[in-house]
């Protein structure tokens, strides 16, 4: 056996000294361990406590969510209007969104820090502007869009853009769909905004920047194949008019 084995069969266990080193600190430091022990013991109960309660406050407001997104599916029916047995139905698309306002604010007030509750927030906005109640529909809207949630914040966005159409602050409207023109939301599509960009500039009257936007987005919006994309193929169609086609 030669020296270098001989040193190394005499050096201790590293994991062996520790263990040693730790249990002669517990023997003469045992209230210290004990407490020590218990307060690893009280952090890890907070860390499940705090998780099994979000998950069931997670729980709880997706099903609040879901019966306010009932309400807001409920069928709008005129008077005399006939309907299966039992359906329940209302009168008016403002009064459908009045009744499922009510329900997603309390479901964004009460969980607002669940993806439940920022979808709830969302669709407040929607439903105040279903109602015509335009400011308070904007306030949502840009709550929405400084969420951390790109896919979210790109929706408010560009409802909020349309308000600003509505309400003739064009302007706005042109920045808000450039920058969603720029991003990579899934929930907004480039190519989606590219088209609303342009069919505002056509009710402007500005019909040139709308054919320039329409011609890029054409020769742009393609799959691997060279087909065009829905936004590239609706282009198309604005380009070429067919009779009876999207004018």
């Amino acid at each position: 056996m030669d020296n270098a084995t001989k040193r190394e069969l005499k050096q201790p266990d590293q994991f062996i000294t520790l263990t040693e080193h730790g249990a002669e600190w517990a023997k003469n430091n045992r209230q210290t361990a004990i407490g020590a022990g218990v307060a690893a013991v009280v952090v890890i109960l907070a860390i499940v406590g705090g998780y099994v309660l979000f998950q069931h406050h997670s729980t709880a407001a997706a099903t609040a969510f879901g019966e306010a997104m009932q309400t807001y599916q409920t069928p709008v029916a005129m008077p005399g209007q006939p309907l299966p047995p039992g359906t329940k139905s209302y009168a008016s698309i403002s009064e459908r969104a009045a009744a499922a306002n009510t329900q997603f604010q309390s479901v964004a007030q009460h969980y607002g820090l669940t993806e439940s509750g920022k979808l709830a927030l969302y669709f407040s906005g929607l439903t105040y502007m279903e109602e015509g109640q335009n400011g308070p529909a904007e306030d949502t809207f840009k709550k929405v869009a400084g969420s951390w949630n790109h896919d979210l914040a790109a929706l408010a966005k560009m409802s909020l853009a349309q308000i600003y159409e509505q309400t003739n602050r064009d302007a706005q409207a042109v920045d808000l769909y450039n920058e969603l023109s720029n991003g990579k939301a899934s929930t907004v599509p480039p190519g989606l905004a590219q088209i609303q960009l342009a069919e505002l500039y056509s009710a402007e009257g500005k019909a040139d920047k709308a054919k320039e936007i329409y011609a890029k987005l054409k020769d742009k919006d393609k799959d691997a194949k060279g087909n065009p994309g829905p936004a590239g193929a609706l282009a198309a169609e604005k380009l070429n008019p067919q009779p009876g086609g999207p004018q």
